[in-house]
């Protein structure tokens, strides 16, 4: 437990956090790649580039000290972070590393401002966060079907659109865990002419008795790469993570999916509509011959689906018009795709639930709607706060 001088102290920087936090970060994952080249595989190099790893740590960062004396607060954001860790076997023994670098990068941004007691109270603060990580993701590992990456084998791909293919993923070893609807699982990608392994998660699209069914688009390093590999070839795979899933309860379902975003949400729409729930599914795709999943869900229909196809090239982008005319209220609501959309969807419909953490804007041309009325069940997930050690879709 942190003394109260040390929680004072702590919270104390938090405004010199929230003004130098991307410096920090930025230094931080610089710092640690060099002195620490080990762990380089944990992240997304993509994600380094284009600076939204260190904005989401410094995020997280200053939250965490903002909440440093009640960090029971934070629990429910570090959910994600927690399955993704799992998802890439991330052990006790990387927390000192992290700490020792995001330490010394403090020191290092802030020069003489970064007094002792400052370094002080901050390793001992980082300390305590590292042990609950550390201790959440046991519980996690505990109950695993396997820890780590084991063999898959492709055993079979089908050419879905132009963009997607689905793979059909078998356990070498025979012993696969069920899949909760909306999880993921990590694939290992060893790809000539890069230095490091790279991992990539993708949602099952359905559990067999045997393995899993995925279905990447072709963007991204790992995903193209993905998309050149054949019947036999063997895949390192995680066992399933995420809590962005399925509640297990009787209300309506309304569905929501942008494009590739539909992958999580068809597993959900097939369980839920083997439960006898009623199922409403709005797919917003590009085009036509863009459709992921799109003979699958037209099985769906026959069980009962109620599905609305909508098709930017013919109606334009999906409007919160659309969106309003969905009677949800007393519905499980989730949704997926581009950040964008579900964006609108969050503002239009404030009780869906959504995989990534999204940021509500403030431009003009996002008007303030009036929210609707919510569920009794409703549980408003926490906009903004990632706290990722790692981050590693690609």
């Amino acid at each position: 437990m942190l003394n109260q001088q040390t929680m004072e102290i702590v919270k104390a920087t938090a405004p010199v956090l929230k003004d130098h936090g991307v410096a920090i970060t930025s230094h931080f994952y610089k710092r640690m790649f060099e002195n620490n080249p080990e762990v380089r595989h944990f992240f997304n190099h993509t994600n380094q580039k284009r600076g939204r790893q260190p904005e989401a740590l410094a995020n997280a960062v200053y939250a965490a000290a903002v909440h440093i004396d009640r960090l029971e607060a934070i629990l429910p954001a570090i959910q994600p972070a927690l399955h993704k860790h799992k998802s890439l076997n991330i052990r006790p023994e990387h927390y000192p590393i992290v700490g020792e670098n995001l330490l010394g990068a403090i020191q290092d941004v802030l020069g003489e401002a970064a007094t002792p007691d400052i370094i002080d109270a901050w390793a001992k603060a980082y300390g305590v966060i590292a042990d609950v990580f550390i201790s959440l993701e046991k519980q996690m590992y505990d109950d695993a079907p396997w820890i780590g990456f084991k063999p898959f084998t492709v055993a079979e791909v089908i050419e879905d659109t132009p963009e997607v293919k689905r793979f059909r993923l078998v356990a070498n070893d025979g012993v696969v865990g069920m899949a909760i609807p909306g999880q993921y699982i990590s694939v290992q990608a060893r790809i000539p002419g890069e230095d490091i392994l790279h991992h990539r998660q993708y949602s099952v699209v359905e559990t067999t008795e045997d393995g899993y069914w995925i279905a990447p688009k072709a963007e991204g390093l790992v995903s193209n790469w993905l998309h050149e590999q054949t019947i036999g070839t063997e895949l390192p795979v995680s066992a399933p993570a995420g809590e962005f899933v399925l509640e297990d309860t009787d209300r309506p379902l309304t569905l929501v999916a942008g494009g590739i975003g539909i992958t999580p949400l068809f597993n959900m729409a097939k369980t839920a509509l083997k439960q006898g729930r009623s199922v409403t599914l709005l797919h917003a795709v590009r085009s036509t011959n863009l459709r992921p999943l799109g003979e699958e869900l037209d099985e769906l229909v026959n069980e009962g689906l109620q599905l609305i196809t909508h098709v930017d090239d013919v109606s334009g982008c999906m409007s919160a018009v659309q969106l309003e005319a969905l009677d949800v209220d007393g519905h499980d609501v989730y949704t997926c795709g581009p950040t964008a959309m579900m964006e609108t969807v969050v503002q239009t419909i404030p009780h869906a639930r959504y995989e990534f953490s999204v940021h509500r804007p403030s431009s003009p041309k996002h008007k303030k709607r009036r929210p609707r009325k919510q569920s009794p069940h409703y549980r408003r997930p926490v906009i903004g706060l990632r706290f990722f050690i790692v981050q590693s879709s690609q």
